[in-house]
């Protein structure tokens, strides 16, 4: 049950060099999250994030390679399944140059209610955006 990739290409700045010169490690999941947030963002409309928001519940990443300043990455993203409030997301980033992974990730997300915070089944309209 995967939906389409979702991809997002960028360039490795400054600011995510760590101390032995690579990319700091908890950078990687922010670009996970910042593309996991894009992709809601790109299958819904203002209603609907309103409507409903994510949580996070885990986090697993496995660190494949290191990436560099300057380097063009990928970030790949979709949903692998949901089931009740829970939805599974994994994540990729690729090097460009030689497609190298670099990380793989997965997180397992919640689904609320936007207005009491409450969790919610994920409603089959939603699942189909990305299923």
């Amino acid at each position: 049950m995967n939906s389409k990739v979702f991809t997002h290409r960028f360039t490795v700045p400054t600011s995510a060099i760590d101390v032995l010169n690579h990319v700091n490690n908890v950078i990687y999941l922010q670009w996970c999250l910042e593309a996991a947030e894009a992709h809601w963002k790109f299958k819904t409309d203002a209603k609907l994030r309103e409507k409903y928001v994510w949580v996070v519940l885990n986090h697993n990443i496995s660190y494949k390679n290191a990436s560099f300043l300057g380097e063009e990455l990928e970030v790949q993203t979709w949903i692998d399944s949901h089931k009740g409030v829970r939805s599974e997301r994994h994540y990729r980033i690729v090097r460009i140059s030689d497609g190298k992974t670099i990380i793989e990730a997965q997180t397992l997300w919640c689904l609320l209610d936007g207005e009491t915070r409450r969790p919610v089944i994920i409603p089959e309209h939603v699942a189909n955006l990305f299923l």
